[in-house]
């Protein structure tokens, strides 16, 4: 139990690693910079690429795969010509297929 520290004694170890991770902090200029930056606006950094631009990217990408893998699953599967998958004709028998009765 020697080894145990008193509240003011841990007070004390406790303030003084605070005011060394201060230190550090201020030996790093960008982040004194940021939060002299964030004060005075208030707002913190703005993204490169924002969410919203984001979620538009991923919904272009599933439509560009699922075109692309119709056209590879139709012509090179299916020995079908790639330029009747943009067919209509196509897609009603494909669901006349699936959902035939049996």
């Amino acid at each position: 139990m020697a080894n145990e520290l008193s509240r003011e004694e841990y007070r004390k170890n406790k303030m003084a690693v605070m005011k060394q991770e201060e230190a550090v902090k201020e030996k790093n200029p960008k982040s004194l910079e940021n939060k002299k930056k964030e004060q005075k606006t208030g707002k913190s950094k703005r993204r490169r690429f924002p969410i919203w631009l984001r979620l538009i990217v991923i919904v272009v990408l599933m439509v560009i795969c699922l075109v692309v893998g119709s056209v590879i699953g139709y012509s090179v599967v299916g020995d079908g010509k790639a330029g009747d998958v943009f067919k209509k004709e196509t897609w009603t028998h494909i669901s006349d297929l699936v959902n035939k009765d049996k």
